[in-house]
């Protein structure tokens, strides 16, 4: 068991208090900020908005996941990683949490479930071992990876402004599994990987909508 800080605890608290209350920030533009507004039809305006409450959701869930596998890991510069991460992570809640405004849509009315589901995931995750640990994060990030781009495909095509920041989250997530992976990440068994996609799925579905 690894010893837990009280600057860990401190720091993460912090960090749900942050992504919760819906005042994350950004040190880096965001991607398409500078693109002209194009007119939506209103189903495509919801459509476009419900991929990006979904993709907002799964930056809540980003923070909660990093958060307590950092708080859990043995290895120094591993929790060092996931917090430079969760950071990366915490850009990506903003510029979706901008974009839905842009949209007149709202987050998830369940991101305090999210965080909460999401946190315990992560606990369980780096218990079980810092390669574990990071054979969690290569499985997440792949799976992101793969869901993004299908956003990609299923934004409107007029919505260059959502397109926009799902292209620079992707590349961001591919990093993010590239770096856990060279880091000595353990693949996860077949079955896991199977549970974790059903689960992303159900997340989906619902933040969709809810």
């Amino acid at each position: 068991m690894p010893n837990v800080s009280t600057d860990a605890l401190i720091i993460g608290f912090d960090r749900a208090l942050r992504t919760l209350g819906g005042v994350a920030t950004s040190t880096r533009a965001r991607p398409g900020a500078e693109l002209v507004e194009i007119d939506l039809g209103p189903d495509e305006r919801r459509h476009a908005a419900g991929l990006m409450r979904v993709n907002h959701t799964g930056e809540v869930c980003a923070q909660a996941l990093y958060a307590a596998q950092a708080v859990v890991a043995h290895d120094p510069m591993i929790r060092s990683r996931f917090a430079q991460a969760a950071r990366e992570e915490e850009e990506h809640l903003a510029w979706t949490q901008a974009r839905l405004a842009e949209l007149d849509d709202r987050p998830s009315r369940l991101n305090l479930l999210w965080y909460a589901g999401a946190f315990g995931i992560g606990l369980v995750a780096g218990l079980a071992g810092d390669r574990r640990n990071l054979g969690f994060v290569v499985e997440t990030e792949r799976q992101v990876e793969d869901h993004l781009t299908g956003h990609m495909e299923d934004l409107p095509p007029a919505d260059s402004k959502s397109r926009a920041i799902v292209d620079q989250m992707r590349s961001d997530e591919a990093r993010h599994g590239a770096m856990a992976h060279e880091a000595g990440a353990e693949e996860l068994p077949f079955p896991v990987r199977i549970l974790m996609r059903a689960a992303a799925g159900v997340m989906k579905a619902v933040a969709y909508r809810v």
